[in-house]
């Protein structure tokens, strides 16, 4: 049986025009927080991103925060987290926050985020790891993917066989007990790329 220890979270690093994206990132934070589950996420302090691991770090809980040299600037890295790496590359970003998180959450976001959402359903689709995905679809920003990726599955793009395995979760409350339920029947091994494929990818 598997153990979620910690989540990764997708999200973006501005705060989008409705509030209940900034409301829905600080009670995710304290939902992790409240179940000693640690975040891993992006490492900015700024739009989602800051809101997730500040209402975490206020909770008491442990934050993880992954950022690329370049982007150091642009989206201020949390100085608060008890970890900050700060990596060469988005693929070495992305590469330790697969290799970090036990489960993936993807809040409200932009390019960035749905390309590492994507990203996360391809390795799930090709079987390269078991790990659970979700999308908090907060407001119903996610309708448009979840609605794209059914026309791709009905046109026979995602076929038998290849299934997309993304959990959906329209209320904050429901993010954790649905990873929790989906990551109790994969054993550790099955979470686990082998060793190399992550950089190969």
């Amino acid at each position: 049986m598997s153990t979620i220890r910690n989540i990764c979270v997708y999200c973006g690093s501005g705060p989008g025009t409705d509030p209940g994206f900034i409301k829905a990132a600080h009670a995710f934070g304290s939902i992790l927080a409240e179940n000693s589950i640690g975040l891993v996420y992006g490492g900015g302090s700024v739009g989602l991103m800051g809101a997730v691991a500040a209402a975490t770090m206020a909770g008491g809980g442990r934050v993880t925060g992954i950022i690329p040299e370049f982007l150091t600037d642009r989206e201020r890295p949390f100085s608060d987290a008890q970890e900050l790496i700060v990596t060469r590359d988005m693929h070495e970003r992305k590469r330790i926050m697969f290799e970090r998180s036990d489960a993936f959450v993807a809040l409200p976001g932009g390019v960035g985020t749905l390309e590492e959402l994507v990203e996360q359903l391809t390795w799930a689709q090709l079987g390269r790891h078991k790990k659970p995905i979700l999308a908090a679809n907060i407001g119903g920003f996610w309708d448009p993917l979840c609605a794209l990726l059914e026309h791709m599955q009905n046109l026979a793009f995602i076929r038998t066989g290849q299934s997309v395995s993304l959990l959906v979760a329209e209320k904050v409350d429901d993010i954790l007990p649905k990873l929790l339920e989906a990551a109790a029947p994969v054993a550790e091994a099955e979470k686990l790329m082998e060793s190399g494929t992550a950089e190969r990818l």
